[in-house]
């Protein structure tokens, strides 16, 4: 799935759930290197809902998002 992220330097995010809700291959498109890089890699293999638990609502600096949080977004869209 790829996802156009809002409100944040990433303009998309994309990423596959397998069939038991697992997260892999998260790749952002944009957005501060090093973190992103980060995000992935820490969610790879993660439930689905854990990781969206665990990230919705991170704001980044004064915006009302932030990178994990469009994640988050994402995974929710993508499971409904």
């Amino acid at each position: 799935m790829v996802y156009k992220t809002s409100g944040v330097c990433s303009s998309a995010i994309s990423f596959e759930i397998d069939d038991q809700g697992k997260v892999h291959d998260v790749k952002f498109q944009g957005g501060c290197s090093g973190n992103t890089q980060g995000v992935a890699r820490l969610v790879e293999g993660m439930d689905a809902k854990e990781a969206i638990s665990r990230m919705e609502g991170i704001r980044c600096g004064f915006k009302p998002t932030s990178c994990p949080d469009q994640l988050a977004k994402a995974l929710k869209e993508a499971l409904n």
